[in-house]
C-alpha cells in the first residue's frame, strides 16, 4: 500500500463559496496557478477557466456544476471544490459542505453582503463550517471594505475579525496591509511578481493601529490565553496572535477577513497561507458520529488511518469518457483500488473500480484513498448521493445530505421514435446527477414532467438533453410545483370490503385530519385502543395515507402539511389484510380531504432587487402588479436594494421585464421561500386545475 504523501494536519478540505458573480472561480483559477496546478491563468469572461469546464458554464460565463481539484501550497495539500453561486443550483452547495472541513466565502467589494451569500453562509452555519472571508473586486469603483465588514457583522450575525486593510482604494488600489505582521505589501502588475514589503503610509497609521488593537481585543474575547496575555499588558506576538484566531476560527468564534482582486492577481497568495494558518484539517474536525447498523447505537469514526473505512458518496456524474463517476469524502481508514466495501445505505457490497483525484474534468489515477481524501471512483452501480460507504464487518450509517424540493415543472416529449429510448436514459444519468432534478410520468396526458429549482435549472438540463445527450426534445411552458393542503380538522371513515367466493378482504379505518403549520410536513399518529385493529395493518394504514397524498383532490398536486391521527376502525379475523386496510386508509384520507376545505398552496420567492434610485417607482410598480411584497428597501450611494417576495407563478420572465424597466442597470436574485394558500379566485383565474402538465 502506498505511504500517505502528505501527514493528515496537512490536509485541507474547502469550498469556495459566494453570490453568483463575486469571483469565486476567478480566485480559484489564481489559486490553481500560484500553486502550480496550471502554467496559465484561466478567465471567466473568455471562457477558458479550469474549473468551469461545462460547455453550458463557458457560454453562460457561470458555474453551474461544483467542481474538485487539489493542489499543493507551502507542504500542505489542499483539495478545493469551487461551488456554483446561483440559487438554482443550490444542491451543489449544500453537499458539498456537508463533506468539506473549511470554507472560503467570496463578497464583492462593491455589493457586499448579497441575497445569495446569505444563503450560503445559512448552509455553511449548518454544517458548523469554520470560514474565511476574501473581500474581492477591491480595484472597482464603489469598493467599500467598511461597509462590507459591517454588512457582514449585521446581514450574517457574524464575528468579523480583519487581519488585512486594503491598500489604497478603486483604481489606486495597490495591495494589503497585514494587521498580524504589521506590514504593507505592494503588488505589481506582472502575475509572477512576488509582492513587495512597502513601509505602511503615515495617513493610514492611526486605523492601522485602531484596527489591529480591535482585533486582539475581539480575539481576547474568545480566547483565554490572549485575555490573560492583555490583561497582563504582555506583548502578543504575530506567532501567538495566528495561533488565537486559527482556535476562534476553528471554533466559529470568529471569522478571519482577508481582501484583494482576484482578477488582478492581488492578495491571492496572503489568502492561501489563511487557508493553511487558520482552517481546519481533518483532524481537527469533531470525529464523524455515525450509526451502528446492528446495534441501533451511536458510533463515533476517528480521522485516522487506522480507524476502519467510512465514507460518504456526495455527487455522482456520468463523465461521457469514463462513465459513472461517484465522488467521496473518506471520513476514517483508506480504501484501494479493486477493494470490496460495504453500502449500508442500500444494504449491497460494491467493488470499488479505479480511484481517481479529479483536476475539474481531468483526472489522475491513485492507488488508495486516504483519510480526508476527496476522490473519484469508478465501478460502484448501486451508490447513490448520501449514500453511506464503509467496512462490511463493521457497518455504520452517517448523516445523509437533505435537499429543497423541486418548485417548478415543464413538460417535455421526444422528437421521435429514436430519442424516446435515448432519451430515458439520459434523464436517468441526469437524476443520478442532481438530487433537485425529479422526472414524473403523468398517466392522464402520457407526457414526461421534468421538474427543478428555477427557470435557469431546467433550461441547463434541457441544454445538456441536447448537446451531450444528443436528445431531440419538444419543451413545453414552465409549470408552477404547487401543493394542496386541508383547512380545518375533520372526521373521516373508509371502509373496503369485497367478497367474491372464498376469503374475502376487510379493512375499516376511522381517521381524525388536522392542518399543521407551513413546512412541517406530515405526521401519523396510532391512538388505536383495544386492539380495534391490530398492530401489524397500522403500518399498511400509514402506507395507504402516504400514497394517497401523493395526489390531492383538486388538481392532482400532492398534499402536504397533514396530521392524520388514526383513532379507531375494525377488523375481521378472516378477511382482513394489510392490502385491504391499505385502501381503506387511502378512501378515509380522500374522504375526509375532501371535507376539508381543500386549498392550493403555492410557492414564494424571496426576490432582491439592487435598482438605481430613479427607476424605483417603475420597479415597485411592477412587483405590485405581479402580487409582489416588499419587505425593505435599503439606500447605498445611488443605488437601492429591495428585498421582496413575489409568488413563483409571476415571477417568469422577471430577469428580461426588469432590465427593460432600468435600461438594463438593476439586477435581481431570487431563491425559495415558503409555500403559501393560494386565494380561490386566483386560482380560478390562474386556471390551475386545467392547465396542469398543459
Amino acid at each position: 500500500m502506498v505511504p500517505r504523501s502528505y501527514p493528515l494536519e496537512h490536509v485541507r478540505n474547502i469550498g469556495i463559496i459566494a453570490h453568483i458573480d463575486a469571483g469565486k472561480t476567478t480566485v480559484t483559477e489564481r489559486i490553481l496557478y500560484y500553486t502550480g496546478r496550471t502554467y496559465k491563468i484561466g478567465e471567466v469572461d473568455e471562457g477558458t477557466a479550469v474549473m468551469d469546464w461545462m460547455e453550458q458554464e463557458r457560454q453562460r460565463g457561470i458555474t453551474i456544476t461544483a467542481a474538485a481539484t487539489t493542489c499543493y501550497w507551502q507542504d500542505h495539500n489542499i483539495n478545493i471544490i469551487d461551488t456554483p453561486g446561483h440559487v438554482d443550483f443550490t444542491a451543489e452547495v449544500e453537499r458539498s459542505l456537508r463533506v468539506l472541513d473549511g470554507g472560503v466565502v467570496v463578497f464583492d467589494a462593491v455589493a457586499g453582503v448579497e441575497a445569495q451569500s446569505e444563503a450560503v453562509w445559512r448552509q455553511a452555519d449548518r454544517y458548523y463550517v469554520p470560514r474565511v472571508c476574501f473581500i474581492n473586486k477591491m480595484d472597482r469603483i464603489g469598493a467599500n471594505f467598511d461597509r462590507s465588514l459591517s454588512m457582514i457583522e449585521e446581514r450574517l450575525g457574524a464575528n468579523p475579525l480583519p487581519i488585512q486593510l486594503p491598500l489604497g482604494s478603486e483604481a489606486s488600489y495597490e495591495g494589503i496591509i497585514d494587521l498580524v505582521e504589521n506590514k504593507a505589501w505592494s503588488y505589481s502588475r506582472n502575475t509572477d511578481s512576488e509582492p513587495q514589503e512597502v513601509a505602511i503610509p503615515e495617513s493610514e497609521q492611526a486605523k492601522c493601529n485602531e484596527f489591529r488593537q480591535v482585533l486582539i481585543e475581539k480575539i481576547a474575547e474568545c480566547d483565554d490565553q490572549i485575555m490573560a496575555a492583555y490583561l497582563e499588558g504582555t506583548t502578543i506576538t504575530p506567532a501567538e496572535l495566528k495561533l488565537a484566531l486559527r482556535r476562534v476560527t476553528l471554533s466559529n468564534k470568529g471569522v478571519p477577513i482577508l481582501c484583494g482582486s482576484a482578477l488582478k492577481n492581488k492578495g491571492v497568495r496572503p489568502l492561501l497561507d489563511a487557508i493553511i494558518d487558520y482552517l481546519p484539517s481533518p483532524l481537527d474536525m469533531p470525529p464523524v458520529r455515525a450509526i451502528d447498523t446492528r446495534q441501533g447505537t451511536e458510533v463515533i469514526r476517528p480521522a485516522r488511518d487506522d480507524a476502519p473505512f467510512s465514507a460518504l458518496a456526495f455527487k455522482v456524474v456520468s463523465d461521457p469518457f469514463v462513465g459513472r463517476l461517484v465522488y467521496l469524502r473518506v471520513y476514517s481508514g483508506k480504501v484501494e483500488a479493486g477493494s470490496q466495501i460495504f453500502n449500508s445505505t442500500r444494504g449491497r457490497k460494491e467493488r470499488i473500480g479505479r480511484l481517481l483525484l479529479m483536476h475539474a474534468n481531468r483526472r489522475e489515477e491513485v492507488a488508495v484513498a486516504d483519510t480526508g481524501t476527496i476522490v473519484a471512483t469508478l465501478g460502484l452501480k448501486d451508490t447513490f448521493t448520501g449514500d453511506t460507504l464503509c467496512d462490511s464487518s463493521q457497518p455504520l450509517l452517517l448523516e445523509s445530505i437533505r435537499f429543497p424540493e423541486p418548485v417548478l415543472s415543464v413538460a417535455i416529449e421526444p422528437r421521435t421514435k429514436a430519442d424516446q429510448d435515448s432519451m430515458g436514459e439520459a434523464l436517468r444519468k441526469l437524476t443520478e446527477e442532481d438530487p433537485t432534478f425529479k422526472v414524473d410520468y403523468n398517466q392522464e396526458t402520457g407526457q414526461i414532467v421534468i421538474s427543478g429549482m428555477g427557470e435557469l435549472h431546467l433550461e441547463t438540463i434541457v441544454s445538456r438533453l441536447l448537446s451531450e445527450f444528443r436528445v431531440g426534445a419538444k419543451v413545453g411552458k414552465p409549470q408552477v410545483a404547487y401543493k394542496e393542503t386541508i383547512t380545518i380538522p375533520v372526521k373521516s371513515e373508509g371502509k373496503f370490503i369485497r367478497q367474491s367466493g372464498g376469503r374475502g378482504q376487510y379493512g375499516h379505518v376511522c381517521l381524525e385530519l388536522e392542518p399543521v403549520e407551513r413546512g412541517n410536513g406530515f405526521h401519523f399518529i396510532d391512538r388505536i385502543k383495544s386492539g380495534a385493529i391490530p398492530k401489524q395493518y397500522i403500518p399498511a394504514v400509514e402506507i395507504g395515507i402516504k400514497e394517497a397524498m401523493e395526489v390531492g383532490i383538486l388538481a392532482g398536486y400532492p398534499l402536504v402539511d397533514i396530521k392524520v391521527t388514526l383513532y379507531d376502525g375494525s377488523y375481521h379475523e378472516v378477511d382482513s389484510s394489510e392490502i385491504a386496510f391499505k385502501m381503506a386508509a387511502s378512501m378515509a384520507l380522500k374522504d375526509g380531504v375532501a371535507k376539508a376545505h381543500p386549498v392550493f398552496l403555492e410557492p414564494i420567492m424571496k426576490l432582491n432587487i439592487v435598482t438605481p434610485g430613479e427607476f424605483l417607482g417603475d420597479v415597485i410598480d411592477d412587483l405590485t402588479s405581479r402580487r409582489g411584497h416588499i419587505n425593505s428597501i435599503e439606500t447605498e450611494a445611488e443605488m437601492l436594494t429591495i428585498s421582496s417576495l413575489m409568488p413563483l407563478a409571476e415571477t417568469f420572465g422577471y430577469t428580461t421585464a426588469i432590465r427593460s424597466l432600468t435600461q438594463g442597470r438593476a439586477t435581481s436574485s431570487m431563491e425559495f421561500y415558503c409555500y403559501q394558500e393560494l386565494a380561490a379566485e386566483l386560482a380560478d383565474r390562474n386556471k390551475i386545475i386545467s392547465r396542469r402538465y398543459a
